[in-house]
C-alpha cells in the first residue's frame, strides 16, 4: 500500500467530512456528485475502522495539506508508512475475527431452523418456496432475483431493489451459489447461508466485503436460460462472481 495512495484517501475523506459540516445534505447535482465521490472514496478507508479521534487526525492532515502547512516533512511521513500498513493489517484481522465469530453463531442458529439443511460443504440451505420447474446444472446459465445480506441484516446487494434480475453461469460464481442454486427448481425461493470458505474467504473483498464474512442470500430462481438466449443476452452483473 503506497503512502501517496493512502494520503489521497485520507485527504478526500477529510474533505468529505469538512464539506458535510458546512452542507450536511447535498441538494444540487454538483453537490450530489461531490458527495458521491466522497462516499465512494471514504468506503476505501473502512478497513481502518477509524475511531472518532483518529478521524479527527485525518481531518487535521487534510486541512494542513490544503493550506500547504503540513506539520510533518515528507521524509517523516514516508518513515511512518510501515506503521500505517501495520495498522491496516491489524484492523483488518480484527474485523475478520469478529465477522467469523458472528458468522459461526449465525450458521449454527440457521442450521437449527425448521426445514434447513446443512450440507457437507458447510452451506446452510432452506427452501422458502419449492419450485415446480427444472433444476439447473453447474454449466447452466440462470436468471435470478436475490438479496445479499451480512449476518447483521445489512443489505449489501440486491437485484430486487434494482428491479433487474441477474443472469449468470452457475460455474462463474462463488461455491455457495454454485451448490445452492442447484438445490432449487425454477419458480422456487430459498435462503443460502454461506460460510466464508464458500464465499470470499479470509481476505474478503474490501472495502465492501470484509474478510471472514458469512453471507446470507435470499434467492428466487426465475429461469434456466437457453444456450442460444444466454449467448445473445447482455447479462446483469453476477451477484457473487468468483475472485
Amino acid at each position: 500500500m503506497r503512502l501517496h495512495f493512502l494520503l489521497a484517501l485520507a485527504t478526500v475523506a477529510g474533505l468529505t467530512a469538512c464539506a458535510q459540516a458546512a452542507q450536511p445534505t447535498p441538494k444540487t447535482d454538483q453537490e450530489k456528485a461531490l458527495y458521491s465521490l466522497g462516499v465512494a472514496t471514504g468506503r476505501d478507508l473502512q478497513g481502518f475502522s477509524l475511531t472518532e479521534q483518529e478521524l479527527e487526525m485525518v481531518k487535521a492532515g487534510f486541512a494542513d495539506g490544503a493550506r500547504d502547512q503540513a506539520k510533518l516533512k515528507t521524509e517523516e511521513m514516508q518513515a511512518v508508512t510501515p506503521k500505517l500498513q501495520e495498522l491496516y493489517k491489524t484492523r483488518m484481522e480484527a474485523t475478520a475475527k469478529k465477522e467469523k465469530d458472528a458468522g459461526t453463531a449465525f450458521l449454527a442458529k440457521a442450521a437449527a431452523e425448521k426445514d434447513a439443511t446443512k450440507t457437507a460443504s458447510g452451506l446452510v440451505f432452506k427452501n422458502v418456496k419449492v419450485g415446480t420447474g427444472a433444476t439447473p446444472t453447474p454449466s447452466d446459465v440462470v436468471k435470478v432475483h436475490y438479496t445479499g445480506k451480512f449476518v447483521s441484516g445489512k443489505v449489501f446487494d440486491s437485484s430486487v431493489e434494482r428491479k433487474e434480475p441477474a443472469t449468470f453461469p452457475l460455474n462463474g460464481v462463488i461455491p455457495c451459489w454454485t451448490e445452492g442454486v442447484q438445490l432449487m427448481k425454477v419458480g422456487g425461493k430459498a435462503q443460502l447461508v454461506c460460510p466464508p470458505e464458500l464465499a470470499y474467504g479470509e481476505e474478503g473483498h474490501p472495502p465492501q466485503m470484509p474478510g471472514g464474512a458469512t453471507l446470507v442470500f435470499d434467492v428466487e430462481l426465475l429461469e434456466i436460460v437457453k444456450p442460444e438466449a444466454a449467448a445473445a443476452t447482455d447479462a446483469a452483473p453476477a451477484p457473487a462472481e468468483k475472485k
